[in-house]
C-alpha cells in the first residue's frame, strides 16, 4: 500500500481543535476523504471519516442519533444511557467508515498526513496561497457527465421524471389546511435581489 497523495484543506484559525481536514490517495487507485487532523492533549492526531452512530426509538421505530433526549419521530423520551461505552466510560457516538487495521498501517497514514499538513502550512503562508483539497472529482477527461441525469443517460438508461410531492403534514404546519401538491416557486416570487 502506497500513499501516492495527500491533499491538506486548513480550516479557520478560530477552529479550537481541528486543525484541517485531509485526503489520502493510494497507489493512484483509491481516495479516502474527510480525515480530521486534530490537536488533541497529546499532540496532533488523525481521526479517520466516521458517521454518527443511530438507535431506533421504542416507541415508533423512528432512527435516531445516540445523543437525542427525545425521538425525532413521535417525540418519545429516550434512554440517555442507550449509548455503548468504551474503557473510559465514554460514550461511543460514531463509527468510523475506513480505518487502518493495525497499528503500523495507523501510523504509515498519520505520519504521511501530518507532513503534509505541516508543509501545507508552511505553503499557506506564501503570497498567492490556492488550497487544492476541493480539485478532486475528475481527470480534465472531456467525456465527463455534468449531472445523475447524464450519468445514467451515458450508461444507457433513461431517467424519468416524477410528480410533484404533496404537502408535508406534521405538528409544524397549519393542521387545518387540507394538504395540497407544492409547485417550485422561482426567485421572483421569493422577492428582488435573490436568486
Amino acid at each position: 500500500m502506497v500513499i501516492t497523495e495527500v491533499r491538506i484543506k486548513l480550516c479557520e484559525a478560530n477552529s479550537e481543535r481541528l486543525l484541517a481536514f485531509c485526503s489520502v490517495t493510494f497507489d493512484n487507485a483509491f481516495v479516502v476523504r474527510d480525515l480530521k487532523i486534530i490537536e488533541g492533549t497529546k499532540g496532533i492526531f488523525v481521526a479517520m471519516p466516521s458517521r454518527k452512530l443511530t438507535d431506533r426509538c421504542h416507541k415508533c421505530t423512528c432512527k435516531n442519533h445516540l445523543r437525542a433526549r427525545f425521538c425525532n419521530q413521535c417525540g418519545a423520551k429516550l434512554d440517555e444511557h442507550r449509548a455503548m461505552r468504551d474503557n473510559d466510560g465514554r460514550a461511543k457516538l460514531h463509527a468510523d467508515i475506513a480505518h487502518p487495521i493495525h497499528s503500523v498501517a495507523r501510523e504509515h497514514i498519520q505520519g504521511a498526513v501530518i507532513k503534509a499538513f505541516t508543509e501545507e502550512r508552511e505553503r499557506s503562508k506564501l503570497p498567492g496561497y490556492v488550497c487544492t483539497y476541493d480539485e478532486y472529482d475528475y481527470d480534465g477527461g472531456e467525456d465527463v457527465p455534468v449531472s445523475y441525469g447524464a450519468m445514467v443517460t451515458e450508461m444507457g438508461k433513461g431517467v424519468k421524471p416524477h410528480g410533484a410531492h404533496p404537502a408535508p403534514k406534521g405538528t409544524h404546519f397549519n393542521a387545518d389546511a387540507p394538504a395540497t401538491k407544492t409547485t417550485a416557486k422561482g426567485p421572483e416570487e421569493f422577492g428582488a435581489g435573490l436568486v
